[in-house]
This record gives structure tokens, C-alpha cells and sequence, in this order.
């Protein structure tokens, strides 16, 4: 009875709690310092976004969605050079943004 030892932890259970602690330190990382700087390759694309909400905007004719609400164009060729531009649909309808095929809308005017 004397060289009888206690149960020790598997090797799973082992490889389970190494796992879980990574996940915590990975995910502590990311909501302190943010999740674009520890995952800089993640795309932050938004052209489609874009596209989709200035043409929902000039479809039900809202003037102030299309016209005035700023929206942030994020994308990897800016014609600025910088990560992202703000401006309403009716900017991005005209000058060097029309490579990405945000419509102008002939039924909303701007004023």
C-alpha cells in the first residue's frame, strides 16, 4: 500500500487546460488592445456595405441617408492614400471614388 500513488491528470485534460488558457490570453489581447492591431490581416473592406446602404437610401428617396449621414469608406486603394474616408453618398458618387460603383441617384437630389 505504501508505493501506491495518487491519480495524476491525463494528457488530455493536460492538453485542454494549456488550450483554454491560450484562448483567455488571446482574448483578453484582443479586447485591450484591439482586434485590428493583433489581427492586422483580417480585411476591413466596407465597399459593399456602402454600396448596399446609399442604394437602399436612393431607392426609398430618403435625401437625408443619401445626402447629409456620413459614412466611413474604408478600403485598400483610396485614392487619399489613407486607411478610410468620410464622407455621404453624394461624395463618394463623384471624383476618384466612382471606382468602386457607388451610384449617383437621379431621384434624390442633393441640395
Amino acid at each position: 500500500m505504501k508505493d501506491k500513488r495518487g491519480q495524476g491528470l491525463s494528457v488530455n485534460a493536460i492538453i485542454m487546460i494549456v488550450l483554454g488558457v491560450v484562448v483567455l490570453v488571446v482574448l483578453i489581447i484582443g479586447f485591450t488592445i484591439g482586434w485590428a492591431k493583433l489581427l492586422p490581416f483580417l480585411s476591413t473592406n466596407n465597399v459593399e456595405n456602402i454600396k448596399t446602404s446609399c442604394s437602399v437610401a436612393c431607392t426609398t428617396g430618403s435625401t437625408y441617408d443619401f445626402c447629409t449621414q456620413s459614412r466611413t469608406l474604408k478600403a485598400d486603394d483610396l485614392p487619399t492614400g489613407e486607411e478610410e474616408v468620410v464622407g455621404n453618398c453624394s461624395f463618394f458618387t463623384t471624383g476618384n471614388y466612382t471606382k468602386y460603383g457607388i451610384g449617383a441617384c437621379p431621384s434624390t437630389p442633393c441640395p
